[in-house]
Order: structure tokens, then sequence, then C-alpha cells
């Protein structure tokens, strides 16, 4: 895809998000305009409806620009604006517009690997000093592995096996209380193969019986070590899990 085709998409994105598809930032200029509705309605430069979609797309793209950690020139987006208003030629060339944005998206990607690099770090040590002090609590058995597990319900029935699918309820929560998922909030409880899931979970099903409900403290490299997974689990993240086996298929 050429880079003007790019850019194309990237305005028509943003005057998408403020016509309402970005949630975030329609939230942001629905709260913003809702504080100065006096003051807007009073502003002779906000009065028809183009001086206002103006507004609300500028908006959006300093908004954008705000989250993305990025500066805008605003004497060079003034001075492109009315380039294209009048049909002139752009000032760069296809050249100077690629190694542009490369450079952008390369200092984007910096910046993303220091601060994943940081959280990678942060959660290694606030997960290895939480295992420590786990490690000591009454009941609390630790295994080869370093799964760290606590019975809370015995139950009586049959194990599972790794070529087994079980049933179970469970929530899962970081170490800060964060909680991430959770078959009880659902209403129904989970069913998977015993090796399809993390390699914590796949160790502690098969310490389990039918009816038991444990506490797992799970560490990193036994989760989703440094990848992490999704939004909330960030990367070396040790997690807690309260995992009730209901039956075995």
């Amino acid at each position: 895809m050429k880079l003007k085709s790019l850019a194309f998409l990237t305005a028509s994105s943003l005057f998408l998000a403020a016509c309402g598809n970005d949630k975030t930032s329609s939230t942001e200029v629905a709260t913003e305009t809702s504080a100065d509705t006096a003051s807007t309605a009073a502003d002779p430069a906000l009065t028809s409806i183009e001086q206002k979609l103006s507004y609300i797309v500028g908006t959006n793209l300093a908004g954008q620009f705000k989250r993305d950690g990025l500066t805008l020139d605003l004497e060079a987006l003034t001075l492109a604006l009315d380039d294209v208003a009048s049909g002139t030629t752009s000032r760069l060339s296809d050249e100077e517009i690629n190694q542009t944005i490369t450079t952008i998206q390369q200092q984007a990607q910096e910046k993303q690997l220091l601060a994943r690099e940081a959280d990678s770090a942060k959660n290694k040590a606030a997960g290895l000093a939480y295992l420590e002090e786990n490690a000591k609590k009454e009941g609390v058995v630790v295994t080869e592995s370093g799964l760290q597990y606590k019975e809370v319900v015995s139950g009586d029935g049959p194990m599972p096996t790794s070529e087994q699918t079980v049933v179970v309820h469970y929530k899962g929560t970081l170490i800060d209380g964060t909680q991430f998922d959770s078959s009880y909030d659902r209403g129904t409880p989970a069913e998977f193969p015993v090796t399809g899931v993390i390699q914590g979970w796949v160790e502690a099903l098969q310490l389990m019986n039918v009816g038991d409900k444990f506490e797992l403290t799970i560490p990193s490299e036994l989760a989703y070590g440094q990848r992490g997974s999704g939004q909330t689990i960030g990367p070396d993240a040790t997690l807690l899990f309260d995992v009730e086996l209901i039956e075995i298929k």
C-alpha cells in the first residue's frame, strides 16, 4: 500500500472515530462538550455544522497523537491543510514521506519495547517476592516446578489424566487483586482438555480429585511468560487462581 493511501485511511479512521466509532475519543469529546456547553454555544467560531465537525476531528486527531506520545507542529499542520485546500502539490516527496513514517514507527516500537522490558522486570520482582511469602503460609505446597497450591476443599472423586477433559469453575487474579477472568461471573463452568491450558494448570489439574478446590499460585514461567496475555496480564506476571474440579469427561 502506498503511503498516500495509508495517510488517507488514517484520516478516514480519525473521521469515523470523530463520528462515534472510537468510543474512548468520543467519550472524551462528549465530556469536554458537556462541561463547556455554555461557552461552546456562545463561541462564534463553533456555530456551523462544518465548524463543529472540524473541531471534533481536530480534538480526536490531537487526542490520538497525545495517546501515542507524538507531538504535532501546528504550523506544519495548518500548512498541510492550506495546501490540500488550494490544490498545492505536496511539499514532501514520496521518499521523505516513507522515511518519516518508517522513523516514527521505529521510535514507537522502541518505546513499546522499553516499556515492556520495564513491566517485565517489575512483574518478575513482585512475583518472586509474592511467591517467597506465599510459600511460608500454612497448607501451601510447592512442587518441583515451582507451582504453589493449597487444598481448600477436599474431594473424593477420581483424578484426571493428561488425555482427559475436565469441567471446572475458576477465578483468576493478578497478585495485586486485579481479576482478569472468572467462570463464576459468567455463571457457566469451563470445559477443556487437561493439556489445553497453561502449564501450571496442566500440573495442578492432575493433582486434584473431583470435588477438590485449590488455590493456585502460578509463577510466570508456568503461565504466560514474557508474552503475557491480553490487556491485563503483563509480561512475566505471576497468576493466582481459585480452581474447583467439578467433573472429568
